[in-house]
């Protein structure tokens, strides 16, 4: 199959990378992320992002063959945004944009939207650096966003592309991060404290939560706890640790003492709910930014927590012992504030739950702050809200965080429309948002159960469901968590049933005829439902309130960008001139077979000489 404008494209990409060899020639900037693509660091990527909506992207593969990456919708390969790239063993190089329209078949796009701005290849590795718009204007791209991306890479062993013999991964990625490692401030003199279990005997139980009371650093002046990192003791116990939590204690809190259920017969394991730490699966470290840290060591700071770590032993696998826990990094050396973090969501007790065989599900949390200054003791300052940690369990696929203030929409403080329960990590915001006393906080979930027959409730089993919002700010108040669920008695009567209190409304639930009407009904019935609000501080006073949920107002950036910066509308759908079985393309990139191969180098070796005589006369 002969391509004659695939290989005129890969043969002009080429003369676009030739490096201008005069001295004034600049080095590529740093990127400031970085992260391997697979299990066994062979595809290492670095990236960056600008003001102009404009992402770069550099590739270190361990190959000398092709190499392929891109975004998928959901994580597989159809409908996925792909670019293929390489070096020919004559050493052109060809670079284009493709998608994917099944397994077995590529489509090169009509328009090209990645630039490329290098390429090179040595002994072993074969580096590719390129940039494309947050936002093109080609259908076949998929958008850069704030959401979880899932991206793929591919390489094979030499540059006949061939998807079903090569090499594939796929790593689901946060992208718009804003705070590099090196723009923090590492303490010169620092300590660790270990919050952990020892030897502590996995049950053989498909969940486990198990709690502990540890003191915090014994300091005689106040310090500040920066960073913390799990402790996952081995590679098996990883994937039975689903989160680890640090709840700090009111110092007027008596404690138990031993390892017991978190939610079990013995309420008072229950004890302590403000967050001050937390990892879930997929996470890994944190650290705080350079203006607030966790104060410990004054008369006003915590001197317990409260660790709870969650196990799922789906395989019933027995004689496991686990070490895990949270490393806190603690300093002398002071930030400007004391941070805190409060819990927001859908209370998981007793009234959540999700129909089966739902495409779409969307639960609601309210958060009303109006009684914060009267349940803190003191005036509450405004909240400095610096970051996040999203959490739901299987079934959840996207989460909203809304700020709205006198009845109207202030914000979207965060969310992720494509969320991966396999990647919870605390995230950065883009900048620091205020929440004031008297602002309401809504949170959306988005759930999905077309693989499941019976209804799932809220609950602390990986297979129940949460909704839950950690929201990070500074300066530190008393209030810990300030969540909402529905008036289920109202949902059941919206749904034909009959409830006499809250108990009896659940257990109606279990009598509804799912079906697409009713699993909308129940979706309507719960988002326009009386909401109880419930209140609680680090020393466990409670108050409730009432509320409603408003609409969510999503404002709509049709603009996008061609290669080029102009801006435009995205369009219809566009098919491409080019298409054919993955493997029979990538035959096409591996010949040379359209132009002569030495009328192909007279004319690289023409433009060669005029861009570098150009390049040196700048």
């Amino acid at each position: 199959m002969k391509i004659m404008s695939l290989l005129w494209t890969k043969s002009f990409l080429f003369l676009l990378s030739i490096p201008c060899l005069c001295s004034s020639q600049l080095s590529p900037p740093p990127l400031r992320f970085s992260a391997f693509l697979d299990h066994s660091n062979l595809v290492f990527m670095s990236w960056d992002h600008d003001a102009e909506e404009i992402m770069t992207f550099e590739l270190r593969v361990k190959t000398t063959g092709w190499v392929a990456f891109g975004f998928s919708p959901h994580g597989e390969l159809p409908g996925s945004d792909i670019v293929i790239g390489g070096v020919f063993p004559n050493g052109s190089i060809y670079f284009s944009d493709w998608h994917a329209v099944d397994e077995e078949n590529l489509e090169e796009d009509k328009s090209q939207d990645y630039q490329l701005l290098s390429l090179t290849e040595d002994e072993i590795f074969t580096t590719i650096r390129f940039k494309r718009y947050f936002q093109t204007c080609d259908p076949n791209d998929l958008d850069i966003t704030g959401d979880t991306a899932r991206l793929i890479s591919a390489f094979g062993t030499d540059d006949t592309v061939q998807f079903s013999k090569g090499q594939r991964f796929l790593k689901s990625l946060f992208l718009m991060r804003v705070i590099s490692p090196t723009e923090l401030n590492d303490p010169k003199i620092f300590f660790t404290h270990d919050l952990k279990l020892n030897d502590f005997p996995i049950p053989v139980d498909e969940t486990t939560y198990a709690c502990t009371f540890i003191p915090l650093p014994i300091v005689k002046q106040k310090h500040h706890i920066y960073k913390f990192e799990p402790i996952i003791t081995t590679h098996q116990n990883r994937s039975m640790v689903h989160h680890i939590l640090v709840y700090a204690c009111g110092n007027g809190s008596v404690l138990p003492t031993g390892i017991s259920d978190c939610y079990g017969a013995n309420p008072d394991f229950a004890l302590c709910s403000q967050v001050v730490a937390g990892w879930a699966v997929g996470g890994g470290s944190y650290q705080f930014p350079n203006e607030a840290a966790i104060s410990i060591g004054t008369p006003m700071d915590p001197q317990y927590i409260r660790l709870e770590i969650h196990y799922s032993n789906f395989d019933l696998i027995p004689g496991l012992i686990d070490n895990s826990g949270i490393r806190l990094y603690y300093t002398l050396d002071l930030r400007p504030y004391d941070m805190g973090v409060l819990q927001t969501g859908v209370f998981t007790f007793p009234v959540h739950f999700i129909p089966p065989g739902a495409d779409t599900y969307k639960s609601y949390g309210l958060c009303k702050s109006s009684q914060f200054n009267e349940m803190n003791g003191t005036p509450v300052p405004d909240l400095k809200v610096f970051g996040f940690l999203l959490h739901t369990h299987l079934a959840g696929r996207g989460l909203k965080v809304v700020q709205y203030r006198k009845g109207e929409q202030v914000r979207i403080i965060c969310e992720d429309n494509k969320y991966d329960f396999s990647l919870q990590e605390t995230r950065d915001l883009k900048e620091v948002i205020t929440i004031k006393v008297g602002d309401e906080i809504l949170v959306e979930c988005n759930f999905q159960t077309l693989d499941r027959t019976e209804i799932t409730f809220g609950g602390p089993s990986t297979l129940n469901e949460m909704c839950l919002a950690f929201l990070f700010y500074y300066p530190r108040n008393n209030i810990s968590s300030c969540m909402g669920y529905p008036d289920i008695q109202q949902i059941a009567s919206a749904l034909g049933q009959e409830a006499s209190d809250a108990m009896e409304g659940m257990i109606a639930m279990n009598y509804v005829e799912w079906n697409n009407e009713t699993i909308k009904n129940a979706e309507k019935a719960a988002k326009e439902a009386d909401q109880t609000v419930i209140i609680k501080t680090i020393d466990e006073l409670q108050k409730n309130e009432s509320g409603i949920i408003r609409d969510i107002m999503i404002s709509e950036n049709g603009l996008c960008h061609d290669i080029s910066g102009h801006l435009g509308v995205r369009g219809s759908q566009v098919t491409a001139n080019l298409q054919g079985p993955v493997d029979v393309i990538s035959q096409a990139l591996s010949t040379a077979e359209i132009l002569p191969l030495p009328l192909l180098l007279l004319t690289q070796l023409a433009f060669t000489w005029l861009l570098i005589s150009y390049q040196c006369r700048i």
